[in-house]
């Protein structure tokens, strides 16, 4: 389903530069989770936002001070 964006990360961690890649639980990272749901509905491709929007400044914060969301 996803063959051409794994291909296309393949291709880029093979250049000459110096690539880390972590692992992050999505529960420890609330605002990436709310961004990878936000992309579901987006085409493939570079999206770029001049500034957050809102439903994802509700994440960043609790991203920020380290605590769960309640609910």
């Amino acid at each position: 389903m996803h063959f051409s964006l794994i291909s296309e990360i393949r291709r880029r961690l093979q250049r000459d530069w110096t690539v880390r890649i972590d692992h992050i639980f999505r529960e420890a990272n609330f605002a990436a989770d709310h961004l990878a749901s936000i992309g579901h509905s987006e085409t493939i491709g570079v999206h770029v936002m001049a500034r957050p929007c809102t439903s994802l400044l509700y994440w960043l914060f609790f991203d920020r001070v380290g605590l769960k969301p309640p609910g």
